[in-house]
């Protein structure tokens, strides 16, 4: 291996409300050297999720070490074997770990995930959220043939596989959420919503009613905040609500967002209330990743995603992902 150094993306500050360029820092360091048991790889794509913004806090209820300043980031990357002494992993083998946020990364060969190349059609693919799309609309949401269906947060990357998700399920009728008339517009001509509520365009509880005039039979609430509560309000009895993410308390300063809930008119109307983390069904991702092949090659499924291009660009992706700029998951070409 002729590559000396590389390049790594160290957190420089804590957050104080959106993020700033200043807050990262592209730092360079030797390439490691692997020792025994270890594997050096070279990360060629690595992805940003809004969980980051929250490690970047101090502290997180996030199950998830924050960030530490001074130190580099880390998150999803996929990347090629350079050295592997002592494992069972060959150079050029591809690779999916959590060292991300820099060119060359080195972990023990138990913390990497060796990838069948021709599974997906695109390496990058293997950094889309569609597992934690697929856990929350098969297990959490559970959705049926004919229901109507909420999705929240529907323009991001799990809200754009889960609406599809849904649709192959036999879902009637899906209904998304998102912050503009532009995406709302994608989401219904490119990604198979029949409606889209927008955030700031009126009461959301009142453009529901509108969208699900027949009420809602399965939520799979991305957000929380408002929206949740909206949701409930229209809920049917029996609906079945998976709580997957929290975007309103993760993009918001100091990380909280509650609401009020009428336990009362749940419990008459027997709704499911079902949190789903990933990390408690991992045995979903080989199952996804099968589906997520096939469907990418007969059609069935698409993978809505920005690439920026180089690890420099890697704290703006990060920065553009929390303010919605981007439809789709949001990955890094390094």
């Amino acid at each position: 291996m002729t590559q000396r150094t590389h390049r790594e993306v160290h957190l420089a500050g804590r957050p104080r409300g959106p993020l700033t360029e200043d807050l990262f820092e592209i730092v360079e360091v030797p390439v490691p050297e692997p020792g025994p048991g270890q594997v050096l790889v070279r990360n060629t794509v690595m992805g940003v999720a809004a969980v980051m913004r929250t490690l970047m806090e101090e502290t997180s209820v996030v199950p998830m070490p924050s960030y530490q300043i001074g130190e580099p980031l880390y998150g999803a990357a996929v990347g090629e074997v350079v050295a592997a002494p002592g494992t069972d992993f060959t150079p050029g083998d591809l690779v999916e770990h959590h060292v991300g946020w820099r060119e060359y990364a080195l972990l023990d060969a138990d913390r990497a995930h060796r990838l069948d190349p021709g599974l997906l059609p695109d390496p990058a693919a293997y950094l889309s959220q569609g597992p934690t799309a697929w856990m929350g609309v098969v297990r959490g949401a559970e959705v049926r043939p004919g229901d109507t269906v909420f999705i929240t947060g529907a323009a991001g990357g799990v809200g754009s596989l889960a609406g599809q998700i849904a649709r192959l399920r036999g879902a009637a009728r899906i209904i998304g959420s998102t912050g503009s008339p532009e995406k709302a517009d994608r989401l219904i001509k490119e990604f198979g919503y029949d409606a889209v509520v927008i955030r700031g365009a009126g009461p959301l509880e009142e453009q529901l009613r509108k969208a699900a005039p027949e009420g809602l039979d399965a939520v799979f609430d991305n957000v929380g905040g408002e929206q949740l509560r909206a949701a409930l309000a229209v809920a049917n009895r029996r609906a079945r609500v998976a709580l997957v993410g929290a975007l309103s308390a993760q993009l918001s300063p100091g990380g909280t967002s509650t609401i009020e809930l009428d336990t009362l008119s749940l419990l008459a109307r027997s709704i499911t209330l079902r949190g789903v983390a990933l990390y408690e069904h991992l045995d979903l991702i080989p199952e996804w990743n099968q589906r997520f092949g096939e469907g990418l090659r007969d059609g069935s499924l698409t993978f809505p995603h920005a690439r920026l291009q180089g690890i420099e660009q890697a704290p703006r992706a990060l920065r553009e992902l929390t303010e919605g700029r981007h439809l789709g998951a949001v990955v890094v070409k390094l």
